[in-house]
């Protein structure tokens, strides 16, 4: 797994940021990995392409393209992507940090908020900025405060139970054996591991599984995989049935999604 370290112009033990907000962006190889760290500022992640995953104290934070994922300053945090993925980072000094959730999140990203992290990258936003450059930075910033907290987009569960379940799943997502026989696989009951769902995951397995299956989806499609390969290898009968989940959830049908991550990606700056 690639080792990735995050270019900051300022080392991780600093206390300050030399601007109130930073913004950056980054290409990242397929399984890359930002070991454990911690910094004095805040950061919202946003993946233009590719799920950027964070994990916090146990939780496991993950955001697929409509979501971003907040931590706030001083959270010990590890960031990694199973997949490609160019991401960005808004750093933001503690002061600036104030009206935004104190507790690691995902935000959910407005189309004016994905425009505004798009038009930072393809400007090539760094510091020192100039005047215009900093009051866009601070309407990003005003509009993260208003944007509304979707927790984890697929929580996890540390109960031995369930969390045997949701393993299960993760390795298999085309799995598509029913509540019971997935709870006799786990060694409970039907009704424990409703009740663990609701508890844990905050929705229904059924719910969970729709999920996982979108953002096993997102990257396949990114490669270039027919929509009906993908449906069938997780576990659809039917490439609508899979296209009518996919758009419920998303927005928009999986070719719809394709064609916007293409327009989304931008090459590298060499």
């Amino acid at each position: 797994m690639p080792i990735l370290q995050p270019k900051l112009e300022i080392p991780l033990s600093a206390r300050e940021l030399p601007a109130p907000i930073m913004f950056r962006s980054a290409y990242v190889p397929a399984a890359g990995l930002y070991p454990e760290h911690q910094h004095a500022w805040g950061e919202f992640v946003y993946a233009f392409s590719g799920v950027m995953e964070v994990k916090v104290a146990g939780h496991h934070y993950l955001a697929p393209p409509q979501y971003g994922i907040w931590l706030p300053p001083d959270v010990e945090h590890v960031g990694l992507n199973r997949y490609e993925a160019h991401h960005c980072s808004l750093y933001l000094s503690p002061a600036a940090c104030a009206a935004l959730p104190r507790q690691p999140c995902a935000l959910t990203v407005s189309p004016l908020v994905r425009a505004l992290l798009e038009h930072l990258q393809q400007m090539g936003a760094h510091h020192p900025c100039n005047a215009a450059q900093e009051r866009l930075l601070q309407v990003l910033v005003d509009q993260l405060v208003n944007a509304p907290s979707a927790g984890s987009y697929l929580p996890t569960s540390d109960d031995p139970q369930l969390g045997a379940v949701l393993r299960m799943l993760e390795e298999q997502p085309g799995d598509n054996r029913s509540l019971p026989e997935l709870a006799q696989a786990a060694h409970t009951t039907e009704r424990t591991l409703m009740r663990r769902c609701q508890r844990d995951l905050g929705m229904s397995l059924a719910d969970w599984r729709q999920r996982l299956r979108v953002v096993k989806a997102m990257p396949l499609l990114e490669a270039g995989q027919t929509v009906e390969t993908i449906a069938l290898d997780l576990g659809y009968g039917s490439a609508s049935s899979f296209i009518t989940m996919f758009k419920r959830l998303v927005g928009a049908t999986p070719d719809e999604f394709r064609k916007g991550a293409a327009g989304r990606s931008v090459q590298p700056q060499l």
